[in-house]
C-alpha cells in the first residue's frame, strides 16, 4: 500500500512534469519539489506559484521552477514517507507532518515558521444548492432524517478530519441540537449525521467535484473550496455554522530530502515567503483566511466574520483529537461501526 500512494504521488508529478515540458518553459536554475493536499491547488498553480518565481528571481537572480504533486493530506503524508522526493510539504493536518517528523525526514523544529507551522486558514463551511433549496441552517440541520450529505472520509483526508472535528466541537458547544458538553449526546448526533453520508470521497476536493456533479444536497467542505467552485463557474451557495472549526494549513521543508537535493535555501526561500505578506494578500483571494490583521482589513469583505471560532487547541490539539475520535477505538471509527451495523 506505501508504494501504491508512492506511485499515485509519482504519476502525479510526472503527469505534470511532462505537461510543463510540452510548454518549453524557459530553464530554471533550479527545480523544487512541493507536495500539497488538494484544496490550495488553484491557489499555488495561479497565484502563489509564479509570484514566488517572481520574486525569488528579483532577490537572487537565479530562475526556480516548482514542480507539484497534489493528492489528499494523508495520502500525500504516506506518499513521501514512502520515498517520494518532496522537498516541501504542504499537508492539512499537523500529524501528517509529524509522521515525516517519526521517519527522520523532517530534523527540524518546523513549528517555529508562522502560526507554529502554519501559514493561512480556512473554515468549515457548508455548500448548499442555489438558494439553499433545504434550509439548511447550520451544522444541526446535517442530523434531519433523508438528507444527502456529502464528506470526505477521514481515513484518507485531512479535511474529513477536520470536518468530524468542527461537528464534534459544534456539539459539545450546544450549537447542533443537542445538550452542551454532553459527549454520549454529541455522539448521538454524529451518528445521525454519518447515516446522512451518501458518499466519502478520499479528499476534499473530490468530495467537491461530486456535489458539483449534482449529487447531494449537502457538502461539508472548507469555505476556501467554495471559493475555488465559484471561481470555477459553478453555482451553489454557502452557509458558515454558527460555530465552526477554523483549519490551520501547514507548511514544513523535509530538510532531509532538501539537503540530499541541494535545495535547502530554496526550500526555506520557499516555506518563508508563504507567510509573507505578499503571499497572504493572494491566498485570500482564493478564499484563505489571514492571521495578518492588514491582510484581514484588507479582505474583510469576503470573509464574514465567524460568531464562534474553533481552534483545534479547545479540544486539547491533535495530540488529544487524534486517538479520542480517530483511533482504532476512537469515536468516529465507533460511530461509523454502528452506521454500518444498522438493518
Amino acid at each position: 500500500m506505501h508504494w501504491a500512494r508512492f506511485a499515485l504521488a509519482l504519476s502525479s508529478f510526472l503527469g505534470l512534469a511532462s505537461c510543463t515540458s510540452a510548454q518549453r518553459e524557459p530553464e530554471a536554475d533550479v527545480t523544487l519539489v512541493l507536495a500539497s493536499y488538494s484544496a490550495p491547488r488553484d491557489a499555488f498553480d495561479r497565484g502563489v506559484l509564479p509570484a514566488f518565481q517572481a520574486h525569488y528571481e528579483a532577490r537572487t537572480g537565479k530562475r526556480i521552477r516548482v514542480r507539484t504533486s497534489y493528492l489528499a493530506s494523508g495520502a500525500q503524508s504516506r506518499a513521501v514517507a514512502s520515498g517520494f522526493p518532496a522537498d516541501v510539504v504542504v499537508l492539512a493536518l499537523a500529524p501528517d507532518v509529524t509522521r515525516l517528523e517519526k521517519e527522520k525526514l523532517i530534523t527540524h523544529d518546523w513549528r517555529k515558521r508562522g502560526r507554529r507551522g502554519s501559514f493561512t486558514t480556512s473554515i468549515v463551511a457548508l455548500a448548499v444548492r442555489p438558494g439553499n433549496p433545504k434550509g439548511i441552517t447550520g451544522f444541526s440541520d446535517l442530523a434531519r432524517p433523508g438528507l444527502d450529505v456529502l464528506m470526505p472520509n477521514p481515513k484518507t483526508s485531512g479535511g474529513a478530519m477536520w470536518n468530524v472535528s468542527a461537528l464534534w466541537a459544534s456539539a459539545l458547544r450546544g450549537h447542533a441540537g443537542v445538550a452542551a458538553n454532553d459527549e454520549t449526546a454529541a455522539q448521538g448526533y454524529l451518528h445521525r449525521v454519518l447515516k446522512n453520508v451518501a458518499i466519502a470521497d478520499k479528499g476534499a476536493r473530490e468530495s467537491l467535484i461530486t456535489f458539483e456533479k449534482g449529487v447531494g444536497d449537502v457538502a461539508v467542505t472548507y469555505e476556501s473550496e467554495v471559493f475555488a467552485g465559484r471561481a470555477a463557474g459553478r453555482t451553489y451557495d454557502m452557509v458558515i455554522p454558527t460555530s465552526t472549526m477554523v483549519v490551520e494549513v501547514m507548511a514544513a521543508v523535509v530538510d532531509v530530502n532538501a539537503q540530499k537535493h541541494a535545495r535547502l535555501p530554496e526550500a526555506e526561500a520557499f516555506v518563508d515567503y508563504l507567510s509573507s505578506n505578499e503571499a497572504q494578500h493572494i491566498l485570500a483571494t482564493y478564499g484563505f483566511r489571514s492571521d495578518d490583521p492588514e491582510v484581514r482589513a484588507a479582505h474583510a469583505a469576503a470573509f464574514p466574520e465567524l460568531e464562534d471560532p474553533v481552534r483545534i487547541d479547545s479540544l486539547g490539539g491533535w495530540n488529544e483529537v487524534v486517538p479520542k475520535l480517530f483511533g482504532k477505538d476512537g469515536v468516529f471509527p465507533r460511530t461509523w461501526e454502528t452506521v454500518y451495523a444498522a438493518p
